[in-house]
């Protein structure tokens, strides 16, 4: 028996607690992967470098491959490929005016997620007035640029343009 599993399996368990204390999936993959260097350094049937090996090729395979199916399962039919966040998913949402539009710019402000975004009209649309519905057409900074929503649908009704 090698005098360092139990070093690898105090290491698993900190990978593998730390995993709850951050984002991203990562370090329980780690953990795996130092839980099965201090199974084969138990058996003795390893040496140290061996072991280091074992723990990284394992933790790097185990992180590929759960990236690969989590993209395969949780990202398929998205459009533009990936999951849209943030800003990303702004355009084509509906958002409230809160604020008319003033000035030259017809600068208002519009309610989206909870969040008062500087708004301005697209071109060729009308000033916004307060309590309007509109469609966020584009981000640009800290702005949005949208549109006046004719009709909302129904959420009986698809998604199909018509």
């Amino acid at each position: 028996m090698s005098d360092y599993w139990y070093i690898w399996m105090i290491l698993g368990v900190l990978f593998i607690v730390a995993e709850i204390f951050t984002p991203g999936f990562v370090l329980l993959w780690f953990g795996v992967g130092a839980m099965i260097a201090g199974l084969l350094s138990m058996t003795g049937l390893v040496g140290l470098p061996l072991q280091v090996i074992i723990f990284l090729g394992v933790s790097v395979a185990l992180t590929i491959a759960s990236r690969t199916i989590f993209e395969r399962v949780f990202m398929r039919g998205s459009p533009g490929g990936g999951l849209k966040s943030g800003v990303d998913s702004l355009p084509g949402r509906v958002a409230v005016v809160v604020s008319a539009s003033e000035g030259a710019l017809d600068e208002g402000a519009v309610r989206v997620f909870g969040s008062t975004w500087r708004a301005f009209p697209v071109e060729g649309e009308e000033p916004l007035k307060e309590g309007e519905q509109v469609r966020i057409e584009r981000v640009e900074g800290t702005s949005v640029y949208v549109s006046h929503v004719s009709r909302l649908p129904s959420w009986r009704q698809s998604d199909v343009a018509e």
